[in-house]
């Protein structure tokens, strides 16, 4: 998976964070309350990300309601996917990727591998997670 562009990714973001469709004029202006942007320019970049198969279409009217395919968590999942796959070594990827990650990140993994598995039941020490190096005592 591609990393979106600048502009892609500002697009893919205020639709995200909207959770609604919105036209490229609703996009656009609210771009430009950061920075200039041409309408042309955020138009051709959605009907892009519309062929590329990040956003869908309807026509309301004259214009174009845009909404995303993909949720943001899957994008980012895709990126993940995609960065562990360049690895030669994946267990030390692995391994090193949880060696910087924060605890919340930590605890967030935990949850998600047992929920990947069915499993319910709370980790032995919710609030400790030894890290390689770190002796393991709690």
């Amino acid at each position: 998976m591609r990393r979106l562009g600048e502009l892609e990714a500002e697009i893919m973001d205020r639709l995200w964070a909207w959770q609604r469709p919105a036209t490229v004029r609703e996009i656009v202006d609210d771009i430009n309350r950061e920075r200039r942007v041409a309408y042309t320019t955020v138009m051709t970049v959605a009907d892009i990300l519309h062929r590329k198969g990040w956003l869908r279409r309807e026509k309301a009217g004259r214009a174009w309601l845009y909404e995303p395919v993909r949720s943001r968590e899957e994008y980012t999942a895709g990126l993940m996917r995609d960065a562990l796959g360049d690895s030669q070594d994946r267990p030390a990827a692995l391994l090193r990727f949880v060696e910087v990650i924060s605890e919340e990140d930590v605890d967030a993994l935990d949850a998600a591998l047992r929920a990947a598995r069915g499993d319910q039941q709370p980790p032995p020490h919710p609030h400790h997670h030894p890290r390689p190096g770190d002796g393991g005592g709690v």
